[in-house]
């Protein structure tokens, strides 16, 4: 499965310049880690990253101008780094798999003479089959609109352009190119991509609409506001008969206090979630069930999705959760984003030290405000003295707790 190993988001927000892992241009960094954590006190822009990654995605699924005024972004000059006129930009540094040659997405968003947001570059970038060092080739190029695009799995030789190449120019400048060339069969790596980027999972779970009943009815995935949950297991019940009762039990023992999972369909046809705790005779229902059970019931449904998305990332998960159990959650999302081989990446936001606690410094990024007001990050394994502390068995997060991850 597709892994991001690199991220870079300039002028957006609290995040003037921020780059996770390795890029392109930057080589002597370490890619990602299949499961990622950022940590940070509040107000340091762990929001404002979560939200970098759904505003690409959401540029994807609407256009430019659409992805700055949905989710309170408030449209793009607050959105724009204060201070600053240059464009937003994104980079992203990823691989199909392991084995493949990585691959670039650079996207720059501005502003047109008549104040509206629009794309005002967009280029996806891969050396050539063979070559281990170099300047990556743009397969995709296009500035206000316009540009050319190669066709085929692998770059032209030479670099010149030749029958495999073709000018584009888009009718829409807010839409971005991948997203219609990406449906042409003569662009699988735009194709990839864009169905790469188009099955991100970005999770604004919350429990009220997990309380809610929605119409009886099999669905395959999880929706990011989980209020299908039992629809999900309506269809693991009708699509994985051999393993769903295991799947509900291993998700109804790492739940405290609940023996037993399954769902009711009513007489209107509506689907009810109901939980057994074992000391009484009739179920719980959803709607009577706490928030932190029903966020931790989520997450683990969520892993056990046949099919999982590629890349999953989860805003502050301990939310209402019992603080014993975070150090379990944080377990199970690595394992989850390890234990297979085409397991997805997990990217979490935290600023809960028994979560950290379960993580090593590899995995882990500490994200501070400068005193410029703009927000700066480093890899906590970067510290010596935290991986030598870990090394001798103290925790990570109590290291975080004692001001040991802090700029010294």
């Amino acid at each position: 499965m597709a892994i991001i190993e690199g991220f870079r988001v300039q002028n957006f927000r609290a995040l003037r310049d921020v780059s996770l892992g390795k890029l392109s241009g930057e080589q002597v960094g370490e890619p990602l880690t299949p499961f990622t954590v950022v940590i940070g006190k509040n107000g340091v822009g762990k929001s404002t990253l979560f939200d970098a990654f759904g505003f690409v995605a959401d540029c994807l699924v609407n256009d430019v101008e659409t992805a700055c005024d949905m989710k309170q972004r408030g449209g793009f000059e607050r959105m724009r780094s204060k201070g600053v006129f240059a464009p937003i930009r994104f980079e992203i540094y990823y691989r199909e798999a392991q084995n493949e040659r990585p691959i670039t997405y650079e996207l720059a968003i501005d502003l047109d003479a008549n104040g509206r947001p629009f794309v005002l570059s967009e280029v996806l970038k891969q050396r050539r089959k063979g070559e281990k060092y170099g300047r990556p080739f743009p397969f995709l190029r296009l500035e206000h609109g316009r540009g050319t695009v190669w066709a085929g799995e692998y770059a032209v030789e030479g670099g010149q352009e030749d029958s495999t190449s073709s000018p584009v120019e888009l009718t829409d400048p807010r839409e971005l190119g991948i997203s219609t060339l990406g449906t042409l069969k003569e662009h699988p790596r735009i194709r990839d991509f864009r169905d790469f980027l188009k099955g991100w999972y970005l999770s604004y779970f919350y429990p009220d609409a997990a309380r809610s009943l929605p119409s009886a009815g099999p669905q395959r995935h999880l929706n990011i506001h989980g209020d299908n949950i039992g629809n999900v297991v309506q269809f693991m019940e009708r699509e994985h008969k051999d393993r769903f009762k295991s799947i509900l039990d291993r998700i109804a023992s790492k739940i405290p206090g609940v023996a037993k999972i399954d769902t009711k369909v009513t007489d209107d046809k509506r689907v009810l979630l109901r939980f057994n705790d074992g000391a009484f005779g009739d179920p719980f229902f959803a709607q009577q069930m706490s928030d932190g059970t029903l966020k931790m019931f989520a997450y683990l449904l969520l892993m056990e999705d046949p099919e999982p998305p590629p890349f999953i990332c989860i805003e502050e998960p301990e939310n209402g959760l019992y603080h014993k159990l975070l150090e379990a959650l944080a377990q199970e999302f690595r394992t989850h984003a390890t234990g297979k081989k085409n397991a997805p990446q997990v990217f979490v936001t935290t600023h809960q030290p028994y979560f950290v606690d379960a993580l090593s410094p590899e995995e882990v990024w500490v994200l501070e405000k400068g005193p410029d007001g703009f927000s700066a990050i480093r890899r906590s394994s970067d510290l010596e003295v935290v991986k030598n502390l870990v090394a001798e068995g103290l925790p990570l997060g109590g290291l975080w707790y004692s001001d040991y991850l802090d700029a010294r």
